[in-house]
């Protein structure tokens, strides 16, 4: 896709519209407050302006030397799947440049986020700050570790690929509280072949229901840790 450079703001208005009914609608998203949060965000003003016009492309825009963005319907179903309530205290883990975070303060007010790239953390604040959500606490460390002093959680949504290292976030989930990320099992032949999956704790324990298939970028905080080979 060619980049443009040169785009107004009702270009982009016009290609966040084509965004939401050719790529979100299309891809299951029929919940109407989801669909509103991502025609009301400006997502340009969430990517770096290196590739500001490709900011409404179905493409994994890159955002730092290794992280890059969920694409726009991955992310509008993951969050559908999460079942949000106004009510809700939510966690959003690793949201890179705050793009998710602007989708999910429209649905609960209640977020806080976490992120462990210091960079990528500046400029979430940066940008939520711009968009008018400084009031968005943006806690800086390890993903894994989650926020423990702004637990329990009703809801905690992960921007990338898991396969280990979920205790910590489970332990501050409320009970009935729930997870959503996309899942891939350590050690499968297919190394880029995921899914989305929807935890849910109930008694203390997790239990995982699979969404659908996605591709997404990879959290190292949660890579399985090798296995030992005598």
């Amino acid at each position: 896709m060619a980049l443009q450079t040169d785009l107004m703001p009702e270009d982009f208005a016009a290609l966040r519209l084509t965004m939401v009914e050719s790529q979100i609608r299309t891809f299951d998203v029929t919940d109407h407050a989801v669909i509103g949060r991502f025609l009301d965000v400006p997502r340009e003003d969430f990517v770096p302006a290196a590739v500001r016009g490709l900011a409404y492309s179905d493409t994994a825009l890159k955002i730092g030397a290794e992280r890059r963005l969920l694409t726009p319907m991955v992310l509008a179903r993951m969050i559908q799947a999460a079942g949000i309530k106004p009510g809700d205290h939510v966690l959003d883990i690793a949201p890179g440049t705050g793009y998710s975070i602007a989708i999910l303060a429209g649905l609960a007010p209640n977020v806080v986020a976490l992120e462990s790239d210091p960079d990528l953390q500046a400029l979430t604040k940066a940008n939520l700050a711009a968009a008018g959500f400084s009031n968005v606490p943006v806690f800086g460390g390890p993903l894994q570790e989650g926020v423990a002093s702004a637990a329990p959680f009703d809801v905690i949504f992960v921007n990338g690929v898991v396969e280990a290292h979920l205790d910590h976030l489970s332990a501050q989930l409320r009970d009935c509280g729930k997870l959503v990320a996309l899942w891939r099992t350590a050690g499968a032949a297919n190394q880029h072949a995921c899914r989305a999956v929807l935890f849910e704790k109930n008694s203390g324990a997790l239990s995982r229901r699979d969404l659908f298939d996605a591709a997404g970028p990879r959290l190292d905080a949660f890579r399985a840790d090798p296995a030992f080979v005598f």
